[in-house]
């Protein structure tokens, strides 16, 4: 193929290729070249056009020789074009001859479309020409030629105008033509004509619009898209001519009524001239086409969309009137099924105009119009009820029911789509619209009830507030009106819609309604008897009541499960007897209210068992009993006919449907009876034909479907399109079925005619049925459906088969799915003859569903020999059978069986199976084989996988050379193709990546089979190929071209988006574009932003839509937010969105500005003016006045690129707002720092979140204040966002400010409206939510400010307060629950935060306090906001514990359901249980933590806590006041429960918190209890109950395993020190009191208390002390491996591994060695004994491995910590204990023996800290009995330590040595004696050093300073006797140290202050000592001297000091004299 790539055609490389690989390469040179030839020079054209192309290949070649004509030389193009006339004059008509002429034809018309007016002179005699060869060409002929005539006129334009009128003629006849795409193409002629041609739209526009009816007689979806498109376009440019028409005598304007009234004809009449029509009309036979019915329906939907939005909102009145004549029309509505069909149509006018064209404020004003056009009508059948003498005629009541069911239904569309947006609607009271609505529910026609009920519930579901309201009312006017059947009828219907409606509001309906329905239901059927008139209305209504009810589901259902049961008894006859007396007597009348009552009981049933599984038992429902009751049916039919036919029909139909739902076991000895009546239903002589769409796919493959077209859900008149498919029905409505109202669903629900209903139940049953019988009962049924399909003829035959095969087809779904068998051979045999005989059927569909069938056969056969031998009879028959269906049945049953049979995976199947399929593909004689089997083949590359690789290179080579070879005639064929192609490149995968020469062919092979597809005139073909290079993009992204690919997809979305409904007819295209798009925005989305752009840029376009114009302004971003605005199929929406997200997620950062105004552009184009105008935030500037609504102002601005942009649209902006900061949050710091932010932007152009803060602020309250409730939430979500993540941005220009300051009045407007008395509960929560945020964030800094949103808090607690009974039940009473949790957890925030900054306030030295000491007010965290909450504290507290009892009952297990209050709770009810459950578990850990810290400030001792302002008690009845009012609790007892309370709750969450998510939640858990164990009486409870620690402790313990988060890991060691603090003050308590006890006589032995007794041992599980220990070892193990030996993996521990612990390691390890240290102290003195060595053995490790250094850096954190520990260890009472003394002072010999140990063998280690070794031997020798450290050699030892550190080298080891040393000289006697005697002589010789060689340094100079304080506290340490002669010692030493006057002038800084300390030592010691210092003095003269001299210079120098202050003070006058009096 590279060598292709030339700019002349490779001659000699096409010769060597075979045929088929030469028109690739032709093509493949023809693409390069198009893409070359506008960059090059002049060239010569070569003429390829007597080659025979293919029509994608003409195409092209057409277009390059234009391109050639238009770049290069243009002055031989005349004679290309008389070559091609000369081609199509040619009178060669043999088929080889055709490509070229078709390619000539194809080369006139793109010549004319590039090269235009050069031309002209040639037009008349081409367009001759063509007209001339166009009346013998055949369809392809026609159709090219049509094409051309159109690239002509596109060409020409206005120049044309001489041959308009032949073109016109000629276009006439091919709009009628049998081709399908013969017709397409004139349209598509006539389209471009229309733009020149006047006359088109002027004088033959009613010819051409008959002639576009006729057109739509017999036509295909794609026809009627484009004929009504022409048909639209014309009757908009007849209504608003787009250029002046020079004005004719007699001619005027068209008006809309006149355009109208030419529809309105077709509509009416159809497309027949006048004499036929006439003649039809008098044979009374004339009844328009479905097919031209929907086509003009389409036609109106195109007319109103080019007129757009503005006319329709100006005209709306007044078409919505004429499009009433056709629905009200006689003609139209004469047959049921046809009133049905236009009702239909005229629905889907109104929903495509005003469910997409208008805004929200527009579809307000439609739905005020709708609402008087009801009245209007609703008038006329009431004036002729009023006046008696004309009674309403049927045909006015016939005429006006048709118009208000279009008109409730649209109504109904329009308010569901507002939703809440349209609450202003229904408090208009100008139109009344409820009071409309309702009033028809007393029409005469059921229709129109329905409608109305159905409207209701579209109330309730876009109002859920509206819900109970309108429930309330329904039930009060049935009650009202029981006597009257339309209302008995209409009230009931309305009441089941509304509790449907109830499944799609989340809030919910209160639970007092499912009483009240149900005693209106017993009633009804109570009454049902009592008045014949109204029997039926009441047994209908009465049972559909109980139905909706079921959808309620089980919480509601099983309180009412007793009365249904009792009214199903009374429905069914109780016995045989009771069934055989029925059948004897009644009338027709009596029976059909009896069908009507059992059938509605049955469908009670029905609904109970879809909604209420749960809830079923068998004596729930008893089946024999209706089954038996089928029994009589056929007798009763006989007996009474026709009247009683449609209530058995009903009856059957229920008890199918219940039947088809329950297990065939429990009705197993009624089969027999159900047998006869379904054999019956679908082969007997009365049946009718069910619509096959409605039983044929679901039991076809999803994907062979595709064969027969669009699928209708593909396309988006589906609503319509359906009617051609319906059969004889015209489409389901609801009055067929009244009980599917109630049903879960967006849209008006279809049901079918109960006969055809009951057809499609009776293939359900019999499918669940057939597997549970006997073999020949099997054989016998299947053998008589055989003998039905033979004898029957004709129609009935098709209907029967068609039933026949689809029951037997459901079966065998049923038997696949519960692998049961079929049976023996005898069964086998009619089932293979019935499948057979289906699949040569002449039904596409029949044939679809017996290949799947015949599949699903050999699957549940499982027989190899079966199979082979119906895959041997498949390939004989396509090898011998001749015509298309036996053909496309065997090709697709083939495939089928592969798919099931992962069995037949041999190669050579496979290869057979290929090669049969490769034949049929190319059998071009018959293009449905063709697609038969290539779609068949499509199907086998999915499925064979990797086995399909050999076959692979033939496949491709197929599917090309089909593509480029099948005509534009049979798109059919070239869909199937885009399948195959696309199958095949999933085959090959990945691999299509590769380099091999191979690859790289089928590589070409896929991207030129793609660019034929794209070129394709069908939208599915264009999806295919899109589709197609998506799969490419996947595997081998590299070869897919961006720059050509993301252009074609947003040439598409700028096509079709301006007008959804009339130009991208079909949503497949959408879908497959938009799924490319959310693909490559995955990888690639900056790409396929700027290529976008660039395409818009360049694009010449003669029709600028209004996307263009958004992507010019805001990119394809902008586009696809407008793009999903329009779009309302769900799955395209959700594409739409998820490619904005991934656009967003690659460019939202580097491209902030754009994203945020895009949101906001979004968030503003609503159509109402107060929220579309910008809104300016300005500040007042007096901060103290300022109301919060004046913090925004209204200002008047353009509307921007976008306008009227529905709800949910703007939900979406404001969740991509949040996404946006979440990614930020992810990115750079600046974006959450004005500072840095500021600065960077000096820098460099970035753009930063922090500088858009106002814009952020400012759409969340833009959305918090708007209309609709979800906008609502999503703007105080995306405010809490804010909130959280820039409360903390400081301000810079005002430092100690947050930035969020400036915008508080802006929060508190957000908020005010969600605290409004009429506000969804769901709104009130969150906002309460942003509430405890914002005051919690401590942005507000004034109290003033701080009660402005405290009040909003302040006013839901009242609300709360007044309670539930109170308000008046909009909604379900879990959202009660809801609301009070969301405000108790808010206040419980505000609270936990006000007393932690109060806390911060009062600790010593905190930051907080001196900001509040200096600014003189209260911080924000400070005692201001305790003081405001601290007024509301009594209340809080009690319904804080009131929720926290509620929570504690609901975390129980199920078994304990019975132990709940029967009642319910204090905040909810007991039949809201498990919808409560969600909302205490989102509350409980934040009220939990702040109801402890509210009992830590009461400190548990009981104070007033005030009166409680409740209208029912909510301090629950087991706390605070007993069952029995007699005995009141005393406050201890209250206590103790709110305590357990606590504790239980904690305790139970945290033994199994399940997920990471709830790490808040353990926090909180484990603050509540820390704030608890604060208090001493909890302390002492606590104490007090061992095993309620113990548990705990071991709780904890697994808390600490398990959760990784160091502060979850402090909170617990703090929680275990405080468990530990409360055990040892209880056991001091009762050491005290046994001691006060046994008085004074024995107070030396201390009584055992204590864990351990008198053996010391200690219960793992039971013990206190255990447990701590085993929780300390876990975190110092786990921080500290080495300590463990086993871990370490050596006996010695890991050998100096460092294991560096950060800040918070140490803080673990230190709060662990803590807790250790004090566990002796609360064990017995044998139990000390025991856990002593484990104490000791783990600090002294830690202290080693600080030691040592081997935990890193943060070491010195450490220290500190692990001697406190050793000292608390060491002077703990139980070493001093009389029993384990001598324990003690073993085990402490030995640990002191190990740390000596550890210093001899560390110390050779480098980097060891001695200083902390000394210290902790210096602790042991201090704090130690003297049984431990004056035993020898230890006491030798840590002499021998002292002395080598005194040794050291290093000052800062000698200057510690001394302090330690000073320690110990201080310590008691004995231990102090045998230091001294040691070391004092050292000290000594040291100081005498001293001069000798000075202090050079500071750390020096204070270790010769430390020196000499140790000498000196030796001295002081002698007895008085001795300390003379020591002092006699330290004098010399001390004068020694001074230096002589010449010295000390030049002496180093720390000389000069060691002479001036030692001076001051002399000075200080000298008096203290006379005697001994003048003994000194006068025997030793030079020290006098040097003494004095020391003294002396001091003096000096203390003089100088204060002459200079003395001078300076007289330098400077106290009082200045005023000496100049002037």
């Amino acid at each position: 193929m590279e060598q292709a790539h030339s700019l002349l055609l490779n001659e000699e490389a096409c010769n060597q290729l075979q045929e088929h690989q030469r028109a690739e390469f032709v093509f493949e040179w023809l693409r390069f070249l198009k893409k070359l030839l506008p960059a090059t020079d002049r060239v010569m054209p070569r003429n390829l056009l007597t080659s025979s192309p293919g029509p994608p290949t003409r195409l092209l070649l057409a277009q390059c020789l234009a391109l050639v004509y238009r770049v290069g030389d243009s002055l031989t193009s005349s004679l290309t074009v008389d070559r091609c006339n000369d081609i199509i004059r040619s009178k060669d008509d043999s088929p080889s001859f055709l490509p070229t002429r078709l390619a000539a034809v194809a080369c006139l018309g793109v010549l004319y479309e590039q090269l235009g007016r050069l031309l002209i002179s040639s037009f008349k005699e081409t367009m001759a020409n063509l007209l001339k060869a166009m009346k013998s060409a055949e369809s392809q002929g026609r159709c090219e030629i049509m094409l051309c005539i159109e690239r002509i006129l596109k060409g020409l334009g206005v120049s044309a105008v001489s041959c308009h009128r032949d073109i016109y003629k000629a276009a006439r006849t091919c709009l009628t033509d049998r081709s399908m795409a013969v017709r397409c193409a004139a349209t598509k002629c006539l389209l471009e004509l229309q733009r020149e041609a006047v006359f088109l739209w002027s004088t033959e526009l009613e010819n051409v619009a008959t002639l576009c009816f006729r057109a739509f007689e017999g036509s295909n979806y794609d026809v009627r898209v484009a004929i009504s498109k022409l048909l639209g376009t014309l009757l908009a440019s007849a209504l608003e001519p787009r250029q002046a028409i020079a004005p004719r005598p007699g001619s005027k304007r068209n008006s809309l009524e006149e355009v109208m009234e030419l529809l309105s004809s077709g509509f009416l009449r159809g497309g027949a001239g006048f004499l036929r029509a006439s003649g039809d009309m008098l044979k009374g036979t004339s009844s328009v086409s479905r097919d031209v019915r929907v086509g003009i329906t389409q036609t109106c939907v195109v007319f109103v969309s080019i007129l757009g939005g503005v006319w329709l909102e100006n005209h709306f009145s007044c078409l919505v009137s004429l499009l009433m004549v056709w629905v009200s029309h006689a003609r139209a509505t004469q047959y049921p099924a046809d009133a049905v069909s236009c009702r239909c149509c005229v629905s889907f006018i109104l929903r495509a105009t005003l469910g997409t064209l208008l805004g929200e404020k527009a579809q307000i004003a439609a739905a005020k119009e709708i609402c008087q056009l009801i009245s209007k009508q609703k008038r006329v059948v009431a004036l002729h009820e009023g006046n008696m003498e004309t009674r309403v005629s049927p045909a006015d009541v016939a005429a006006s029911q048709h118009v208000l069911v279009c008109a409730l239904l649209e109504l109904g569309s329009l308010l569901q789509d507002l939703s809440s947006t349209a609450a202003p609607l229904l408090q208009d009271t100008s139109i009344g619209m409820l009071d409309t609505v309702i009033s028809v529910l007393l029409h005469p026609s059921a229709s129109a009830r329905l409608a109305a009920a159905w409207c209701l519930r579209c109330v309730a579901v876009g109002m859920p507030a509206q819900g109970a309201v309108l429930l309330d009312r329904c039930a009060e006017r049935l009650n009202a009106l029981k006597s009257c059947p339309e209302a008995v009828a209409g009230y009931s219907a309305a009441i089941a819609a509304l509790l449907g409606a109830v499944q799609l509001c989340p809030l919910g309906v209160s639970h007092s309604k499912g009483k009240m329905v149900m005693t209106l239901a017993e009633d009804l059927l109570r009454s049902a008897t009592q008045n014949s008139r109204i029997s039926i209305q009441r047994t209908q209504g009465g049972w559909l009541l109980p139905s909706a009810l079921s959808t309620l589901g089980p919480t509601v259902m099983e309180h009412h499960l007793p009365r249904l049961l009792l009214l199903w008894k009374c429905a069914f006859p109780l016995s045989v007897k009771d069934v055989e007396n029925d059948l004897r007597r009644g009338d027709s009348f009596t029976w059909q209210v009896t069908l009507e009552g059992r059938a509605g009981a049955l469908c009670a049933m029905k609904s109970l068992v879809v909604h209420c599984k749960d809830l079923l038992t068998d004596d729930v429902i008893s089946l024999d009993l209706f089954c038996l009751k089928l029994k009589g049916l056929p007798s009763l039919i006989k007996s009474y006919g026709n009247q009683i036919k449609n209530a058995a029909t009903v009856f059957r139909l229920r008890v199918y449907e219940i039947l088809t739902m329950l297990q065939p076991k429990r009705y197993e000895e009624s089969f027999g009876t159900v047998l006869k009546l379904l054999l019956n239903d679908l082969t007997g002589p009365e049946i009718t034909a069910c619509a096959e769409l409605n039983l044929l796919p679901s039991l076809c493959y999803s994907q062979d479907l595709a064969l027969l077209g669009p699928g209708l859900h593909d396309v988006d008149q589906h609503y319509i399109e359906e009617q051609l498919h319906g059969g004889g029905s015209g489409g389901g409505t609801l009055e067929y079925d009244p009980f599917i109202i109630f049903e879960k669903q967006q849209e008006v629900p279809t049901p079918l005619p109960p006969a055809s209903a009951l057809t499609a139940a009776a293939v359900q049953l019999f499918g669940v049925i057939f597997p549970h019988l006997g073999i020949q009962q099997k054989a016998q049924i299947l053998e008589q459906f055989c003998e039905f399909v033979r004898q029957l003829k004709g129609s009935r035959q098709q209907t029967v088969q068609i039933h026949v095969a689809a029951a037997f087809c459901c079966t065998l779904k049923y038997l696949a799915s519960s692998r049961r068998e079929l049976g023996s051979e005898e069964v086998q045999r009619p089932a293979l003859s019935l499948l057979l005989g289906a699949l040569e059927g002449s039904n596409p569909l029949l044939r679809c569903m017996a290949a799947e069938g015949l599949a699903r056969l050999v699957q549940v056969l499982n027989d190899p020999n079966f199979t082979v031998s119906i895959t041997l009879m498949s390939f004989d028959k396509l090898k011998t059978a001749r015509d298309a269906i036996t053909r496309t049945g065997h090709a697709l049953a083939l495939s089928a069986v592969y798919r099931y049979l992962s069995g037949i995976s041999s190669p050579q199947y496979l290869s057979a199976c290929v090669g049969v399929l490769f034949t049929l593909s190319q059998d071009s004689t018959s293009p449905e084989v063709q697609m038969w089997a290539l779609h068949a083949l499509s199907m086998v590359v999915d499925l064979a996988g990797p086995l399909y690789h050999s076959h692979l290179e033939a496949s491709f080579n197929l599917v090309l050379r089909l593509l480029l070879s099948t005509p534009h005639t049979h798109v059919e064929v070239q869909q199937s193709l885009g399948r195959c192609l696309n199958a095949l490149i999933t085959s090959m995968g990945p691999d299509l990546q590769g380099e091999g020469a191979g690859v790289c062919a089928v590589r070409t092979s896929c991207l030129v089979g793609c660019a034929v597809m794209q070129d394709s005139q069908d939208c599915l073909v264009q999806a295919q190929a899109i589709s197609c290079l998506q799969q490419l993009h996947m595997f081998a992204p590299r070869f897919v071209n961006l720059a050509s690919l993301v252009p074609s997809l947003c040439e598409v979305l700028l096509d079709y988006s301006l007008l959804i409904n009339l130009c991208s007819s079909y949503l497949s295209l959408r879908r497959a574009v938009v799924a490319c798009l959310r693909q490559l925005a995955q990888r690639e989305a900056v790409e396929v932003s700027d290529h976008t752009v660039a395409l818009v840029k360049e694009l010449p376009r003669r029709d600028n839509t209004q996307l263009d114009v958004t992507i010019k302004e805001v990119g394809l971003e902008g586009a696809l937010f407008s793009l999903l605005d329009r779009e309302s199929d769900p799955h395209l929406c959700q594409d739409i969105q998820e490619t904005l997200v991934h656009m967003m997620s690659s460019s939202a950062e580097s491209n902030l500005a754009h994203w945020l105004k895009l949101c906001k552009d979004v968030l503003s184009a609503s159509a109402d003016s107060a929220a579309a105008a910008g809104v300016e935030m300005q500040q007042e500037e007096d901060g103290d006045r300022y109301d919060d609504s004046s913090a925004f102002h209204a200002k008047s601005e353009s509307s921007g690129p976008f306008n009227n942009l529905r709800w949910s649209t703007r939900v979406f902006s404001m969740e991509c707002v949040c996404r946006i900061i979440a990614q930020c949050e992810n990115g750079d710091t600046a974006h959450f720092n004005m500072a840095l932010a500021q600065e960077q932007r000096l820098h460099e152009s970035a753009d930063f979140l922090v500088l858009h803060l106002a814009d952020l602020i400012r759409m969340a309250f833009m959305a918090a204040t708007d209309h609709s409730d979800q906008l609502r939430l999503a703007g105080l979500q995306t405010l809490l966002v804010i909130i959280r993540k820039f409360s903390n941005v400081p301000e810079p220009e005002f430092p100690g400010h947050v930035i969020l300051e400036q915008y508080q009045a802006n929060v508190g407007a957000a908020l005010r409206p969600a605290f409004h008395v009429d506000a969804p509960p769901n709104v009130t929560a969150k906002a309460c939510q942003v509430c405890s945020a914002w005051i919690a964030s401590g942005v507000i800094s004034d109290l003033r400010d701080l009660r402005r949103v405290h009040q909003l808090l302040a006013s839901s607690l009242a609300k709360v307060q007044v309670g539930r009974e109170v308000s008046n039940q909009l909604y379900n009473e879990s959202t009660f629950t809801m609301e009070t949790l969301a405000v108790l957890k808010a206040w419980a925030e505000v609270y936990i935060t006000a007393v932690q900054g109060s806390r911060q306030r009062e600790s010593p030295g905190s930051h907080l306090q001196q900001q509040s000491d200096e600014a003189g007010t209260a911080g924000p965290a400070g005692a201001g906001l305790l003081k405001l909450v601290q007024t509301d504290l009594a209340t809080l507290s009690r319904l804080w514990l009131a929720a926290l009892q509620d929570h504690a009952l609901l975390t129980l297990p199920s078994q304990y359901s019975s132990q709940l209050p029967s009642t319910g709770g204090s905040f909810y009810t007991a039949e809201t249980v498990e919808q409560a459950r969600p909302h205490y578990y989102s509350a409980w850990a934040t009220i939990l933590h702040a109801t402890a810290l509210w009992l830590n400030s009461t400190g548990f001792i009981m104070v007033d806590e005030g009166p409680a302002n409740l209208s029912r008690p909510v301090t629950p009845t087991s706390m605070g006041q007993s069952t029995s009012l007699s005995s009141v609790k005393s406050p201890e007892d209250v206590y103790t429960d709110r305590l357990h309370l606590n504790l239980g709750i904690s305790v139970e969450f945290l033994c199994s918190p399940h997920s990471g998510d709830q790490m808040e939640n353990i926090d909180s858990c484990l603050q509540a209890l820390q704030a608890l164990l604060e208090v001493p009486w909890p302390r002492l409870k606590m104490g007090n109950d061992q095993a309620l620690s113990v548990e705990l402790l071991s709780i904890l313990h697994r808390l600490i395993v398990t959760r990784e988060s160091p502060s979850i890991q402090l909170a617990v060691l703090e929680l275990v020190r405080q468990i530990v603090c409360a055990a040892q003050e209880h056991v001091k308590e009762k050491r005290h009191s046994a001691e006060v006890d046994d008085g004074a006589a024995e107070k030396e032995t201390v009584p055992e208390f204590g864990e351990g007794r008198d053996t010391g041992g200690l219960v793992p599980g039971k013990s206190l002390v255990f447990g701590a220990l085993e929780l300390c070892l876990c975190t110092l193990v786990r921080k500290l491996p080495q300590l463990s030996p086993k871990l370490a993996g050596s006996p010695t521990g890991w050998g100096g591994h460092i294991c560096s612990l950060s800040s918070t390691d140490c803080r673990l390890v230190t709060s662990a060695l803590a807790i250790l240290s004090e566990l002796p102290s609360i064990c017995s003195p044998e139990g000390s004994v025991s856990v002593l060595p484990t104490v000791l053995y783990l600090l002294l490790g830690v202290l080693r491995e600080a030691v040592k250094g081997s935990v890193g850096a943060e070491s010195g954190q450490l220290v500190p910590g692990i001697l406190q520990a050793l000292r608390t260890v060491l002077t703990s009472p139980m070493s001093r204990a009389e029993k384990s003394r001598g324990a003690w002072a073993e085990l402490l010999r030995c640990a002191l023996h190990t740390l000596l140990d550890s210093w001899h063998t560390d110390k050779i280690e480098p980097g060891v800290d001695e200083v902390t070794m000394l210290t902790s031997l210096t602790i042991f020798v201090l704090y130690a009995s003297a049984e431990v450290t004056t035993v020898e050699p230890l006491q030798t030892c840590c002499i021998q330590t002292f002395r080598a550190s005194l040794e050291s080298k290093d000052p800062v080891v000698l200057s510690r040595s001394y302090q330690l040393l000073v320690s110990l000289f201080q310590g008691p006697a004995p231990v102090a004696r045998p230091f001294i005697l040691a070391l004092g002589g050292c000290l000594v010789s040291q100081l005498q050093e001293v001069e000798k060689s000075r202090p050079q340094g500071p750390a020096e100079l204070q270790a010769v300073q430390d020196a000499v304080r140790a000498l000196e506290a030796l001295v002081f340490a002698a007895e008085e006797t001795h300390r003379p002669q020591l002092v006699a010692v330290l004098l010399p030493i001390l004068i020694s140290l001074l230096l002589d006057e010449n010295a000390l002038a030049s002496a180093p800084a720390a000389s000069r202050s060691l002479h001036e300390s030692a001076l001051g030592d002399l000075m200080r010691i000298g008096p203290q000592h006379s005697a001994v210092f003048k003994a000194l003095m006068a025997s030793a003269p030079h020290m006098k001297a040097r003494l004095e001299a020391a003294v002396k210079g001091n003096q000096e120098s203390m003089n100088t000091k204060a002459q200079t202050t003395r001078v300076n003070s007289k330098n400077t006058p106290s009082i200045q004299l005023k000496i100049n009096f002037l």
